[in-house]
């Protein structure tokens, strides 16, 4: 039997038999809709094939993708090769069934009645336990058992993220990342709530539409205070203002370009940098991003005082090491936060590190006052760039007052 089966460019490699696959990343992505397509054609070609969509906790079937599965059978016209039951989706002409279980209500002995199995879908994976995934892995053992996964990442400590997406992922395992501009088919009422959140709430954005891990807590630095949008400076727009920020072996080399907005917030126009950038190689890189910044003021990070002195001899002689005090980092956090940020989209890194920049937390889950020294090499050049002007706030000038005495 031929199936003629829309696919999606990115969903491609799942077609190839793999171990583990995994598809991850935000809302209106269509991730769900290939695992359902992909598992009913696995079916079809396979009249003995049994399959189980799992997920962490499943208290009732309306929780499960069962009605997805029996809607891509309809769609699919291939409703004929199957009985569609109350608790189960069996194939006619075979012994192939498909079930829906709640990882939570297994034991260790009792999952062994999924060892004959050779797909496991978990859906929703990013609540998946650790102990859930380590029972299910070996359980999986029959020749050309597949694992997959679909998910929405939460935390970078969630099992099944640690398990494909960290250091030392299954050798062989695809895992793909999929998000709302992927999908073909995306309707305009949800581009209208994609387009609401975009403007209106960055980390609800990158957290529910990109995949981006859920950093929403009172520890983010500028959350709520800054905004993404296209901008145009105008002519009462104080600047530009240019600041540089030297990295490492893994750390961005970053050169920014900001103003001040006449109602006071500071506008991130344009930025420049990564990692392992070598010195020889930043000034062209710099050219190619901001041009005008070769003929203006640049004010760096003065802790490397030999790389300023090379930029200098290499056509960038406005660079100047920027002045410090002490509480330099605090006062130019409080002063873009009391100030408000807007950053214009090109500026990716600006966006990341808006979310990720944060206040360091205790074990008992208290916000400290302490600033962490990550995701913070934009707002670093950010504050070199406007440093008389936060110095000049946060440094109010000393009165002198004369006593006349007698003598």
């Amino acid at each position: 039997m031929e199936l003629e089966i829309d696919t999606p460019r990115w969903a491609l490699p799942l077609l190839q038999p793999a171990r583990y696959k995994g598809v991850w990343g935000g809302r209106a992505s269509g991730k769900s809709h290939v695992m359902a397509e992909n598992l009913v054609e696995a079916m079809v070609m396979d009249a003995d094939l049994r399959a189980v969509c799992i997920r962490e906790v499943q208290k009732s079937l309306k929780f499960s993708a069962k009605q997805l599965v029996e809607d891509k059978i309809k769609a699919m016209g291939v409703g004929h090769l199957f009985d569609v039951q109350a608790v189960e989706i069996k194939r006619k002409g075979g012994a192939g069934v498909c079930i829906f279980q709640g990882m939570q209500d297994h034991t260790a002995d009792s999952i062994k009645s999924l060892e004959g199995f050779r797909i496991a879908w978990i859906e929703e994976a990013q609540a998946l336990s650790d102990k859930s995934l380590r029972l299910l892995r070996p359980t999986m053992r029959a020749p050309g058992a597949e694992i997959w996964a679909s998910w929405n990442p939460d935390q970078p400590d969630d099992a099944i993220d640690k398990f494909l997406r960290g250091q030392k992922p299954p050798e062989g395992a695809i895992v793909l990342r999929a998000n709302w501009q992927d999908n073909p088919w995306l309707p305009d009422e949800i581009k209208a709530e994609i387009a609401h959140d975009w403007a209106g709430d960055p980390e609800t954005y990158a957290h529910v539409w990109l995949g981006e891990y859920n950093t929403r807590s009172e520890a983010q630095i500028f959350a709520g205070r800054y905004k993404v949008d296209e901008f145009e400076p105008g002519d009462d727009w104080d600047g530009p203002y240019f600041g540089a920020d030297w990295g490492f072996a893994q750390d961005p080399t970053i050169l920014v370009k900001c103003w001040v907005m006449p109602d006071g917030r500071v506008a991130v126009e344009k930025e420049s940098g990564k990692v392992g950038l070598d010195i020889d190689k930043t000034g062209d890189l710099w050219g190619q991003d901001i041009p005008e910044a070769q003929r203006a003021t640049i004010r760096a990070d003065s802790a490397r005082p030999e790389t300023i002195s090379y930029m200098q001899r290499h056509g960038w002689k406005g660079i100047t090491g920027v002045d410090k005090w002490k509480g330099s980092v605090e006062d130019g956090v409080e002063w873009l936060r009391t100030k408000g940020l807007l950053i214009h989209p090109r500026c990716q890194r600006a966006q990341r590190e808006a979310r990720l920049y944060r206040y360091k937390v205790n074990k008992a889950g208290d916000v400290l006052a302490q600033i962490e020294d990550a995701e913070n090499h934009i707002w670093d050049a950010v504050r070199y760039a406007l440093a008389p002007l936060i110095r000049a706030r946060s440094q109010p000038e000393t009165k002198t007052t004369t006593v006349v005495g007698m003598y």
